[in-house]
């Protein structure tokens, strides 16, 4: 139980004893710097149960939590604010009972819970990962590894876009102007090999489009009646068919781009637990629309197209079968959806990391998933986040202009390693320990620069402005955490004795057990908001603290050996917090910088 939640309790028994009144909640807030104490309550909202002054009432309410409760040293009162502060002794217990906790602010799974998939990444096979990918991965990670520390049971996975028209077109582009080349052929990455070709399709479709309107036709006629794209949906209908050859040219170049796929993943740092695709899932869907069907969930249109009437649920009517009989985008995730509880029947509710292109899609994937009668359904969450530009503008895969996965890690990397240099403090290390401080750094900076955002905001990224040593960056709290690494080397050089209750608490060593005491909360508010955000932000908010608390107070130098000892342990507990903190936003943090 933390202060607040303690203080909560204490409140109400005053206001219980001095009016016979019952309060049903106590709002509190952080107290002012002007004005002495640790935390603030306020009163205003108490006379609607109590009619009266409330600096009167506030003055009653602090004498009695200084005259009865331990924990309340002193009291004052701003109009209608109730200023308390909290004795030493209650910041020091709480501090020596969580000081020697590896995993303080994490919970374990309790007997009995259900748990928790997180959908992720789920790209098109047809491309490499590119820099709006990089965020939905960074958010998918790390909203699971919070979820996980709020103690829930979590599964990673991803849904592949294997299938449709957009992979045909990279097929297709390959199989007329590649001349059978290969990722071992050319010394190109599988996804990045298929997605030139996806390039190269779009320059030709352009093209044709261009000669037919020339021709006279119409720009809508023309788009429709290209020759590479006719072509195209005909090898999606031999797919459809299980044509053999155009199944194992399909076979054939998904495999290049899975690889791929590992490759970035791998250097990114992100892992899943289970995989799914597209190709299988959307024929389990099509078997529900069928039972949906004699259910009256859907229904059939003249045509043969399948339908949702969502109209007095506020949406419209959703098709879920094409008249011809092939599935949407809409068949395949009712598929999966399905296929993962029937894989995994201890999961309580899914959370489903997509831009918020796509909210609309989700809102009647849930509504159609009710309808069918699926109980986990009311438990299925959208992790809507905003996209992600560059100072040049917005990206588009199919001009080739979107910033790829592996050179902007590549390129954090080298910045760092720029930086690096310019302070001059890697003269003792190995050119592979260089190397691999470069990669933390980098990567360190681009999560921490994503993470940090409200997912629902939109992010214009600036890879320079993400490495900066100063200010709200990963670098920044990375390089606090290194430098308490050195201070706790040489304190354990001077031999530090275990840390004692006896010490006077400094303003700045309050402060900081202030800040660690919220950590378990921050964790719960994340997970429950699906928002790394909120743990980026606390990060840094512990992190100006220490630095506060480091230029205004003596740790290796101090008077005595217990207030030594103590501020030496109080480092070491801010590192552990920023540490573990860190981990679950998926980055690392050096012990030397």
């Amino acid at each position: 139980m933390n202060l607040q939640n303690t203080l909560e309790h204490k409140v109400k028994a005053a206001f219980n004893s001095l009016y016979n009144l019952e309060l049903d909640t106590v709002e509190f807030q952080a107290t002012r710097k002007e004005f002495a104490g640790d935390i603030t309550v306020v009163v205003f909202p108490m006379l609607r149960v109590k009619k009266g002054n409330p600096a009167a009432i506030g003055e009653a309410l602090g004498q009695y939590l200084v005259d009865n409760v331990d924990e309340v040293k002193a009291f004052n009162v701003v109009k209608g604010f109730l200023n308390i502060e909290i004795s030493d002794d209650y910041y020091i217990s709480f501090f020596n009972a969580i000081k020697n906790n590896e995993h303080y602010g994490f919970k374990t799974p309790e007997k009995g819970d259900k748990a928790i998939m997180v959908e992720y990444s789920s790209p098109n096979s047809n491309k490499p990962l590119h820099l709006g990918h990089v965020r939905n991965v960074l958010l998918g990670y790390s909203v699971s590894e919070i979820i996980k520390a709020s103690g829930k049971r979590v599964y990673k996975t991803q849904i592949i876009n294997d299938r449709g028209i957009h992979i045909c077109k990279s097929m297709l582009a390959w199989q007329r102007f590649g001349d059978g080349e290969t990722p071992e052929s050319t010394g190109l990455k599988g996804d990045k090999l298929v997605g030139n070709y996806y390039v190269e399709f779009d320059k030709v479709y352009k093209s044709e489009v261009s000669k037919l309107m020339d021709d006279g036709l119409t720009e809508d006629e023309a788009k429709k009646q290209a020759p590479i794209l006719l072509e195209a949906q005909e090898m999606l209908r031999k797919w459809e068919a299980g044509d053999k050859d155009v199944v194992a040219l399909w076979e054939k170049m998904n495999g290049w781009v899975y690889e791929g796929f590992e490759e970035t993943y791998t250097n990114i740092g992100v892992d899943f637990d289970k995989y799914y695709y597209e190709s299988q899932t959307y024929l389990l869907g099509k078997e529900f629309i069928a039972e949906g069907l004699r259910s009256d969930v859907f229904y059939k249109k003249d045509d043969g197209s399948v339908w949702c009437d969502l109209t007095e649920d506020g949406l419209d009517e959703k098709i879920v079968l094409r008249s011809d009989g092939t599935a949407v985008y809409m068949t395949q995730d009712i598929g999966t959806a399905i296929q993962r509880i029937k894989d995994y029947p201890d999961v309580g509710g899914m959370v489903y990391t997509v831009a918020n292109e796509q909210d609309y899609h989700f809102k009647v994937l849930f509504l159609i998933l009710k309808k069918l009668g699926f109980d986990w359904a009311e438990n299925l969450f959208h992790l809507s986040y905003g996209m992600v530009d560059l100072p040049s503008g917005k990206m588009k895969s199919r001009e080739g202009t979107v910033v790829d996965a592996d050179d902007l890690i590549k390129e954090m990397a080298d910045t760092a390693e720029s930086i690096s240099k310019e302070l001059g403090k890697l003269d003792d290390y190995s050119e592979d320990e260089k190397e691999q401080l470069y990669k933390t750094i980098g990567l360190g900076a681009l999560k921490y620069y994503i993470l940090k955002v409200d997912p629902k905001k939109r992010i214009l990224f600036d890879p320079k402005e993400s490495i900066d040593f100063q200010g709200n960056t990963g670098p920044f709290i990375q390089y606090t955490y290194a430098r308490i690494q050195s201070i706790l080397r040489k304190a354990s050089l001077d031999n530090v004795i275990p840390s004692s209750v006896e010490v006077s608490l400094h303003d700045k060593e309050k402060q900081l057990i202030k800040q660690l005491e919220q950590f378990p909360e921050v964790i719960q508010n994340a997970a429950e908001q699906h928002s790394p955000a909120l743990v980026a932000n606390y990060t840094y908010d512990l992190v100006k603290d220490f630095n506060s608390f480091y230029q205004n107070v003596s740790i290796l130098g101090a008077d005595s050996e217990i207030e030594k000892s103590f501020r030496v342990d109080l480092s070491r507990v801010v590192a552990t917090t920023i540490k573990n903190a860190f981990s679950i936003l998926g980055i690392d943090v050096p012990e030397q910088m």
